[in-house]
């Protein structure tokens, strides 16, 4: 991972600091800008995309990376999917004049676009214009907990399971209905099927190979429940890396889509299929790349525990014992709770289990693989604040040792006596808003910020006629 900067200078280099030195010091960068006529800076936002400036090779590499980065409207961290934004976030935007905070390329990040070889993007850290970090940046948000298990000697490795439904009309046309009466790419339930997918192969092949080239190995590809839907598993990662390439691949894969003339959404739940999971895999590591999470015994062995050390089991004990808490950064949306509701195949209560998919969390693999596998989170996920919050939570359960109750064994969804993630978004933002937990891992500031995002999520809903009011209420009313 890539250390967070010093701020003696916005972008964390030396006084004397050069866009030469930049070069010298990233061997394949001159020749990486020389191949290319645009250079895209991004930065995830609250809802995760990235949104950023292309601007040319030439001014990239000698006023960004020869000075203090990017400016860019320091309203980007305080709107709402619509791009709007008001008083209520822990900045306001209207208050600051609109004026400008400062994107520092990380330089980790920098190569081609998947969606077009001629143009390369980088991802950024935000930063205010004394150098100190954006504190409800997402990605600052997530350093913030990777420090912290830094300072136990401790590193994240995650990677992510991300489902997504593929339609045949363009998003224009798409756009013209409503999103209402599309055309899934495939006639019936394709899970694991390896024929009736023949009219999603090829934007599904087109995305895998991008992304590939862009650097993200791809593990595994295949059809799923509903309709129409696929999941692309990319190989784990350092936490940070692995979020990074989570928004490169939602940007790619929407535009590989609209360039082929299709439609595809990373919605929690889009009707009253198969919801788009987001199912998190996520191991902890020694400092020097040991393994910390098995407990030396073979992972099949006897026991409550498939040989968890006793780090796991605290780790796991804490995921559990603040999932109500912070399943707002899992579950961000209105539409996430239609995906964690009785009758589909999410998680509605708090368990754990051995291999067990009806839990929340499932623990998985044996000895050196041993994980965790959070089910909570959807496609509509922010990935930092999601694994963000999965540390937290973790570190919660290592520094106080809580105690890890027994696994559950079969049918957990049907299980009467388990404590119940909460059932709406309003639910979940008022968790959040009084947790002493959150507020003590994250600040205040994050806290009031994201709550008040869901406030401004939740005006949106309770504004909007829906068709379903309609279609009720319209002759019989």
């Amino acid at each position: 991972m890539t250390p967070e900067p010093d701020h003696t200078r916005a972008d964390g280099t030396r006084a004397d600091h050069t866009a030469a030195d930049d070069t010298a010091e990233h061997p394949g960068l001159a020749t990486l800008l020389g191949d290319v006529d645009e250079v895209i800076v991004a930065v995830p936002d609250l809802q995760g995309r990235l949104v950023g400036t292309g601007l040319s090779p030439e001014y990239f590499r000698e006023e960004v990376l020869g000075g203090d980065g990017l400016g860019a409207c320091a309203y980007l961290h305080a709107v709402d999917v619509e791009m709007e934004t008001g008083p209520g976030y822990a900045y306001d935007p209207w208050e600051g004049g609109f004026g400008d905070l400062r994107l520092v390329p990380d330089l980790s990040t920098l190569g081609h676009a998947p969606w077009h070889p001629e143009s390369a993007i980088v991802i950024a850290d935000a930063v205010w214009p004394d150098g100190t970090p954006v504190d409800v940046a997402p990605r600052t948000v997530l350093r913030r907990q990777l420090d912290r298990l830094a300072a136990l000697g401790l590193r994240a490795l995650a990677g992510t399971e991300l489902e997504f439904l593929v339609f045949e009309e363009a998003y224009r046309k798409a756009a013209r209905r409503d999103y209402a009466r599309l055309t899934p790419a495939s006639s019936y339930n394709v899970d694991y099927a390896l024929a009736g997918t023949e009219r999603m192969d090829d934007l599904v092949r087109s995305i895998r190979r991008a992304m590939a080239a862009a650097g993200a190995p791809v593990e595994s590809a295949r059809a799923e429940v509903h309709p129409g839907q696929y999941e692309i598993v990319f190989r784990y990662d350092e936490a940070l890396r692995t979020c990074d390439r989570h928004a490169l691949y939602k940007t790619t894969a929407k535009k590989i889509a609209g360039a082929a003339g299709r439609a595809l959404t990373f919605m929690a739940k889009y009707d009253q299929g198969e919801g788009n999971s987001c199912h998190v895999h996520l191991s902890l590591r020694a400092a020097d790349g040991g393994f910390v999470l098995a407990a030396g015994a073979p992972a099949d062995s006897a026991g409550p525990d498939a040989g968890m050390s006793e780090l796991m089991r605290w780790f796991v004990a804490g995921q559990l014992a603040c999932m109500a808490e912070l399943t707002l950064l899992y579950a961000p949306t209105v539409n996430s709770y239609k995906r964690l509701a009785p009758g589909g195949f999410a998680p509605t209560g708090i368990s754990w289990g051995l291999d067990n998919r009806t839990c929340a969390i499932r623990v998985v693999g044996r000895g050196r693989s041993l994980r965790i596998e959070h089910r909570v989170p959807g496609g509509d996920a922010n990935p930092y604040l999601a694994i963000a919050g999965m540390l937290a939570a973790g570190l919660h359960g290592i520094e106080n040792r809580l105690p890890l109750p027994p696994p559950r064994a079969g049918n957990v969804f049907a299980a009467p006596d388990v404590p119940r993630l909460p059932a709406s978004l309003r639910d979940a933002a008022r968790a959040w808003r009084e947790s002493a937990t959150a507020r003590a891992a994250f600040g205040e500031r994050v806290v009031d910020h994201l709550a008040h995002a869901a406030d401004v999520e939740l005006a949106g809903y309770e504004r909007t006629v829906t068709d379903w009011e309609r279609r009720r209420g319209f002759e019989r009313y």
